[in-house]
């Protein structure tokens, strides 16, 4: 009888045991930072919708009429992040979406030190490139910094980028280049204009006009084409709740969320 007991507390330990192997160390909440311009700043909601069904802290330094050259900028100023954000942010995600070549790689430079600064708005691809290779080589150097956490780990902090298209289809230039930039560096991609839930292939059957106009409260001209430009804002907006929907499901399919 005694030896029955042993032997099955014995194996109730190894039960526990090779539970515990298998456990996944989730964090308890995720910090994501946004930067970008009049589509991610707060007043449209979509960033804080989606983080809050993830239970995700928010630092959104989004600021309309700015540009990836004022993010790059702010980069080398050491504010669009503190050493105490970068230590503690999940991921950096990118919303600057003015209808440009973001993938143009004529006038790259190997290392974001190379770059003349501060940067204008002359070379969209040349601003993405300083800003995705400065934050790779500072996540992977926080390995050296003895009072981060990734200190003498071998690679450092995971630097994880994730890109977004425009919420429509409209800026194709764009849009089209920054799938090329995100295939190249292989980074996570939040395609918004392929989710959004209309096309411009088709036009509306009652307006007649692109469906991006039903939900804009303003208008932009692309190609001679009339599309939406910035959506109704705010987190009651369907289309800023769809934002949201696209945004965290990309998110989930990036980390391991409690």
């Amino acid at each position: 009888m005694k030896m029955k007991f042993l032997r099955t507390v014995l194996l109730l330990l190894l039960i526990v045991k090779s539970q515990s192997y298998g456990q996944v160390n989730v964090k308890d909440s995720l910090t994501f930072l946004l930067t970008g311009a009049s589509f991610a700043s707060q007043v449209n909601g979509w960033f804080e919708l989606g983080c809050e069904s993830l239970g995700a802290k928010t630092i959104n330094r989004a600021k309309g009429g700015t540009a990836i050259a004022d993010a790059a900028n702010q980069m080398m100023e050491g504010t669009l992040y503190s050493d105490e954000e970068l230590e503690d942010m999940d991921a950096l995600i990118i919303m600057h979406v003015v209808n440009r070549d973001v993938f143009d790689s004529t006038q790259l430079k190997d290392s974001y030190t190379d770059y003349e600064t501060p940067f204008d708005r002359s070379n969209y691809a040349a601003a993405y490139d300083y800003v995705i290779k400065r934050y790779l080589t500072e996540c992977y150097n926080l390995k050296f910094n003895k009072d981060s956490k990734y200190y003498g780990t071998r690679s450092g902090k995971p630097a994880v980028i994730v890109l977004c298209t425009d919420w429509h289809e409209g800026r194709d230039k764009y849009n089209s280049s920054i799938r090329k930039l995100a295939k190249k560096w292989g980074l996570q991609l939040i395609a918004f204009d392929e989710k959004i839930g209309f096309s411009q292939e088709v036009l509306h059957p009652v307006t007649g006009q692109d469906m991006s106009l039903t939900y804009a409260k303003d208008t932009q001209s692309i190609n001679d084409k009339t599309f939406g430009w910035h959506p109704a804002r705010g987190k009651n907006e369907y289309i800023q709740q769809r934002m949201a929907a696209i945004f965290s499901s990309t998110m989930r399919s990036i980390f391991v969320i409690k």
